[in-house]
């Protein structure tokens, strides 16, 4: 598997637009994706948010399993964070965020309040690219109000989106400037937060399978129709290029189709719900 990097210039611009709005902000929304909720921090907004509320979005909670998002808020709150699971198209997950973002920020408000001062909230909304930052701002606000898009990188500059006594900041999707590990590389390759014309998605994709054959192979062996997981992981790949039609002239595997196949079959839940942390 190649070595997985991907930090566009943008994004040292971004990070350095989202340290100049923080004197304007109460609270930051970090917005995390469920199948790779612990591979999908990054660790530059630790030092970053310093001091700020910060509010954990599992976003895409449809993805994986209740338990999943069940565990993945446990082990925040273990760490003295606070997280809350959301799925942007159901709108009772989507009031109960909008009631967390208040909860964290009751003191501040309140303390307006006693001041006699009655502006809004300002909220930033942060996260690593294709988490879903701009799709949770419209489901909060009940409409389209910013660009969404399921690659890496739809949103480029900041945009401020007005509520009823909040205003949220979206900001582009900002990835660590390198990976020391890679493992969570490669899961945030799987969900589409790296940018795939710079990955070979042929190894890409011979690295999900080598790993849902470990995590989920149920799941594996049902959506493809595989009866024996105990071949080597090329002989799965063949066998999926076979069961899918996946074949060029002459009887050859083409791996190339195959892998946007799988990829793209992981990405819309299509195997299954996968929790990757």
């Amino acid at each position: 598997m190649q070595h997985l990097q991907w930090f566009p210039g943008h994004m040292t611009a971004s990070m350095r637009m989202m340290e100049e709005n923080l004197k304007s902000v109460d609270g930051v929304l970090i917005v995390l994706d469920a199948r790779a909720p612990i591979s999908s921090l990054n660790e530059k907004f630790d030092n970053l948010f310093n001091g700020k509320k910060i509010l954990y979005v599992i976003n895409k909670t449809d993805l994986v399993e209740i338990s999943d998002v069940k565990k993945t808020i446990s082990y925040f709150e273990s760490k003295g964070k606070i997280a809350v699971g959301v799925c942007a198209s159901n709108k009772r997950s989507v009031d109960n965020l909008l009631d967390s973002v208040f909860d964290i920020l009751k003191e501040k408000q309140e303390r307006n309040k006693r001041k006699g001062c009655f502006k809004p909230l300002r909220v930033m909304v942060s996260g690593i690219p294709n988490t879903g930052k701009s799709t949770i701002i419209n489901a909060l606000c009940g409409g389209k109000k910013t660009a969404t898009g399921n690659k890496a990188g739809v949103t480029r500059g900041k945009q401020w989106v007005k509520l009823k006594d909040i205003e949220l900041l979206d900001t582009p999707g900002t990835m660590p400037p390198a990976f020391s590990n890679q493992t969570y590389a490669k899961r945030l390759a799987y969900i589409g937060s790296m940018n795939d014309a710079n990955i070979d998605m042929e190894d890409l994709a011979y690295e999900l399978i080598a790993d849902l054959k470990i995590k989920y192979p149920s799941l594996l062996k049902e959506k493809y129709s595989i009866e024996d997981l105990d071949v080597e992981t090329i002989d799965i790949f063949n066998a999926i290029c076979v069961k899918r039609g996946f074949l060029l002239r002459g009887g050859d595997y083409d791996y190339g189709r195959c892998a946007t196949a799988i990829i793209d079959d992981f990405r819309k839940g299509r195997i299954g719900k996968i929790c990757l942390d």
